[in-house]
Parts: structure tokens; C-alpha cells; sequence
């Protein structure tokens, strides 16, 4: 009984842990949206629903990272941030409209070609995969090698 109270006591200790480091985190990535956002609130009047699609991003990408926080020391830390870095890519392709970009302004039409930028930053994402499903990898890997037969 005491050792299960014990058990009980370190587990929740842990967890709290893990929630204050993924509440900090959540503040402190918010905060930076909350300060680049001004900045960023000229453009918001020029592109239609500018706004709205940062702060989707800004919402999930964070749910993202304090479930990944949370879940610190499992499997399904290094699945959600795989699931993060699949979430940026997908979202740039869909935010970017593939890569064109046009606005029409009164009698102006802009069209901007951004395929070269979309493809870095898909590539940059597609590391972030890759270094997430290794990270799984290796932690499938080490928790194999204390299972003793």
C-alpha cells in the first residue's frame, strides 16, 4: 500500500513536470505569435483571410507540442512530432495554394510564384520527419535492448 502511494506520488510528480514545461512552452510560443502578429496586422488588410489561417496554424501547432510534451518519454512523443512536422508541410501547401499566390487589388492582379520557397521549407519539414521517425527508431531500439529474455 505505502509502495503503491509512493509509485503514485513520483508518477503524478513526473507528470506535473511535463505539463509545467509544456505550459511554459505553449506561453512562450504564443507570446512570440502574440508579438509578431503586430507586425504582421498591415498584411492582414491586404490579404483576405491572412489572419484566420496564422492563427489556425499558431492552434494546432501548439496542441501539437504540449501533447508532444506531454507524452515526453513514450513512443507517441516522437509520433507527435512527426505528426508536427507533417501538420507544417501540408499547411504550407495548402496555405500557399501550391506554391502561386495571387491578389487582386482593384484593377491589379498580383501573381507570385513561391514553388522554390515551398520547396525548401517542404524539404526542411520532410527532415523534421525523418529526424522524428529515426528518434522513434532509436527509442524502439533502446527500450528493446532491457527487455531481457
Amino acid at each position: 500500500m505505502i509502495e503503491e502511494k509512493k509509485v503514485f506520488k513520483k508518477r503524478l510528480q513526473v507528470f506535473i513536470r511535463k505539463a509545467l514545461k509544456a505550459t511554459i512552452k505553449g506561453v512562450v510560443f504564443y507570446g512570440t505569435y502574440f508579438v509578431l502578429s503586430m507586425f504582421l496586422a498591415p498584411v492582414s488588410e491586404i490579404v483576405p483571410g491572412f489572419q484566420q489561417m496564422i492563427e489556425v496554424f499558431v492552434m494546432v501547432y501548439i496542441f501539437l507540442m504540449i501533447i508532444g510534451e506531454l507524452t515526453a518519454g513514450t513512443i507517441f512523443h516522437h509520433f507527435f512530432n512527426g505528426a508536427k512536422a507533417l501538420f507544417v508541410i501540408l499547411y504550407l501547401i495548402f496555405a500557399l495554394n501550391g506554391g502561386i499566390v495571387g491578389i487582386t487589388v482593384q484593377n491589379v492582379n498580383l501573381v507570385v510564384d513561391l514553388r522554390l520557397f515551398l520547396a525548401v521549407a517542404m524539404l526542411l519539414g520532410l527532415l523534421g520527419f525523418a529526424k522524428s521517425v529515426l528518434q522513434a527508431v532509436n527509442f524502439l531500439n533502446e527500450k528493446a535492448e532491457h527487455v531481457h529474455f
